[in-house]
């Protein structure tokens, strides 16, 4: 009995230690059962949830990019309705203009018949007074001739001594003059060797992928910088470089400015764009007023607005061939301080008028006139002396020079213009230059010299007083005028001069 039960016991032991472990992992089984059945639920929720999702993004972001089409098409049919109506206004302005040069050339025709018969008969009619003068007056032509000569001879010697008298009258009450403009002609010799800076107006890139980012999304980053700035930003095969084209130098530098910050910065889109030219734009208006003031201040002048610093300050940053407009019209105010001084003219004026005489580069406006009469104007406005708004008009010889200070700026100009290393043109470019407006001026017709002055920006041409007359005389000097515009190209504007004079020599033996 004893053995039954210690054989039993462990055994009925072992079968109810394996029923409870299997009625626990039935019930572990159960509970992963439905923890599975719980999780599988949440799962089908949350991929229905993100399904939701996911869709009204689309749906949203499809109608965005259909809204961003629709306007960006509506601006492209309005810029093709503007192009087209201006070629229309074009091609209808170009219809006009050929019209009226048919009837010119019609009315030109018609004039140049009737002069060719008016000659004609003039001629006709010459020879036949001039024999019946000779019938009448019993004298040869020769006979003739040499009384009129004689006749001539002594009025003109009357004459001239007439004129002789005058002019020796004029320079005894004007020596004093006369001789400082003749001191004032020497120092034209005088020249210095200072380099100015040359701007450029490009924009180096890290890496050609940055060009890309410039343009943006169909073009909207490049087209809001040249909305913006006012420049036209030329993107082609150069590499890791972009242009920048603009008339107006202070837009091109603060576009120029705004683009190397944003390349820098590396955040490159509509809004960041609007952000750094705004940013950019103040600082430049900055530095135009503190360099104005601060060419005032080094000058020592006085009584000079804001207007007229803010004028000065934007030739900072202007350019002519290389040569620095703010630093040109500061050594011209200092030459002419120096030059007035030794002559004994007002220096204060004279240094004044050379610190201004290029302000009309300065000043912003959309008239047609050259930059030495929108200064004068200003100046005008601005109360300067009279002399200094004659220095500016004259100082291009545009109008006759009334003071000597006026000649002391022109001096001063050429000087600060012409002298070694001032401006990047070299002098063989220099030489070439004034050589082709000579070579244009000589081939035409009639011309028997031309000389080009004032640094290439006069031509003065001597015409044959036989061929040509005075109305010949100014269809030539338009005619070499439109030929310098079409084949030349040069800073400024030249200015033609035609000379037509009789001359009788005769030598006493």
């Amino acid at each position: 009995m004893s053995t039954v039960l210690f054989i039993s016991l462990p055994l009925l032991g072992l079968i109810l230690g394996w029923m409870l472990r299997w009625l626990y992992a039935k019930f572990q089984l159960a509970s992963a059962e439905q923890k599975a059945q719980l999780l599988s639920s949440e799962a089908v929720k949350d991929a229905e949830a993100q399904k939701k999702e996911i869709l009204l993004e689309g749906r949203d972001e499809l109608l965005r990019e259909r809204n961003q089409q629709e306007r960006e098409f509506r601006e492209r049919r309005i810029e093709l309705q503007k192009s087209e109506r201006r070629i229309v206004q074009k091609e209808e302005n170009l219809e006009k203009k050929l019209s009226e040069l048919e009837d010119i050339k019609r009315q030109l025709s018609d004039r140049e018949e009737k002069l060719q018969k008016r000659e004609t008969v003039l001629t006709q009619e010459e020879e036949r007074w001039k024999q019946e003068i000779e019938r009448v007056a019993v004298l040869s032509s020769d006979e003739a001739k040499t009384l009129i000569m004689e006749s001539m001879e002594a009025d003109a010697r009357r004459d001239a001594q007439v004129v002789i008298n005058k002019i020796e009258q004029e320079a005894q009450l004007k020596a004093d003059k006369i001789a400082r403009d003749i001191i004032v002609s020497s120092i034209q010799r005088i020249a210095t060797d200072v380099s100015s800076e040359i701007s450029i107006s490009s924009v180096s890139l890290p890496n050609d992928e940055m060009k890309g980012r410039i343009i943006g999304r169909e073009g909207r980053n490049i087209r809001t910088l040249e909305t913006l700035t006012g420049v036209d930003i030329i993107i082609d095969d150069t590499p890791e470089a972009v242009v920048i084209s603009c008339f107006d130098p202070i837009r091109k530098e603060i576009a120029k400015t705004a683009m190397e910050r944003l390349i820098q910065d590396g955040r490159i889109h509509p809004a960041r764009i609007e952000e750094v030219v705004q940013k950019v734009a103040k600082e430049i208006s900055k530095i135009i007023a503190d360099e104005g003031e601060r060419v005032v201040f080094d000058l020592q002048l006085h009584n000079i607005s804001q207007e007229g610093m803010r004028a000065l300050g934007r030739l900072h940053f202007r350019t002519s061939y290389g040569q620095n407009v703010l630093k040109h019209a500061k050594e011209v105010a200092v030459l002419s301080g120096m030059v007035a001084a030794e002559v004994g003219a007002d220096r204060e004026i004279a240094k004044r008028a050379g610190l201004l005489h290029d302000i009309g580069k300065g000043i912003e406006t959309e008239t047609d006139a050259n930059h030495a009469e929108m200064g004068a104007e200003f100046a005008r406005k601005l109360g300067e002396d009279p002399r200094i708004i004659n220095a500016i008009l004259s100082h291009h010889n545009d109008v006759e020079p009334n003071c000597v200070e006026s000649v002391i700026v022109q001096i001063a100009d050429a000087l600060s213009a012409s002298r070694p290393g001032a401006r990047r043109e070299t002098l063989s470019n220099y030489i070439r230059r004034l050589e082709n407006l000579e070579q244009i001026s000589e081939s035409f017709d009639g011309v028997d010299k031309a000389y080009a002055i004032q640094a290439g920006r006069e031509l003065r041409i001597l015409v044959n007083n036989d061929s040509i007359n005075d109305d010949g005389a100014k269809d030539l000097a338009k005619n070499i005028a439109k030929r310098i515009e079409t084949e030349l190209r040069y800073p400024g504007r030249i200015k033609v001069t035609i000379i037509r004079e009789t001359r009788v020599v005769e030598y006493a033996r």
